[in-house]
């Protein structure tokens, strides 16, 4: 089963237009690139259930700056939705992917981001995949890997045991 998204166009006034309504991830993609080729405004693909933003284009330059952007991959829907909503509540913007999969579709077109977070709910091999496929294709940005208790992933660069926000927020806020 696919999930559905909206793409929208975000004017300078801060409201938005939504432009599409697409099923599937890799549409999603598609559709917002040439919607972002078509115009200079702010691009946004957002999970039309959870309203979650999955990918953004044409972010202006002093929004980019001024607000750090942080790619997350989570394997549970609940925790990464509310750990995106946590990390937008105090001003960071973020990107959010359910898996793997979901992560390298969505960042084939090269973004800045300034931070990543793998979440802990996935097969320690799932996870050590997609870290060393973020350092191999990001390696100027550092990795933040939240663990199950009595694990770590040595290639990332801060690890976190998953049991609340007072683990792993002091890495954020400091990365």
């Amino acid at each position: 089963m696919n999930r559905v998204y909206e793409i929208f166009e975000v004017w300078p006034d801060g409201s938005t237009v939504k432009r599409a309504v697409v099923s599937g991830l890799e549409f999603a993609k598609v559709t917002l690139d040439r919607l972002a080729e078509r115009t200079s405004y702010e691009c946004k693909a957002a999970d039309a259930r959870t309203h979650q933003v999955v990918a953004q284009r044409n972010v202006p330059q002093a929004k980019g700056r001024t607000v750090k952007r942080i790619f997350q991959i989570a394997y549970d829907e609940g925790i990464g939705f509310r750990r995106a909503q946590l990390l937008r509540e105090l001003g960071y913007g973020v990107i959010s992917a359910l898996c793997n999969e979901a992560a390298k579709v969505l960042l084939s077109s090269i973004q800045h981001y300034d931070l990543f977070i793998v979440g802990h709910a996935a097969p320690e091999s799932s996870r050590r995949e997609i870290v060393a496929w973020l350092k191999a294709n990001y390696p100027r940005v550092k990795i933040l890997a939240l663990n199950p208790p009595r694990q770590q992933m040595t290639d990332a660069d801060y690890n976190a045991i998953q049991n609340g926000p007072e683990t792993w927020l002091p890495i954020v806020t400091s990365a």
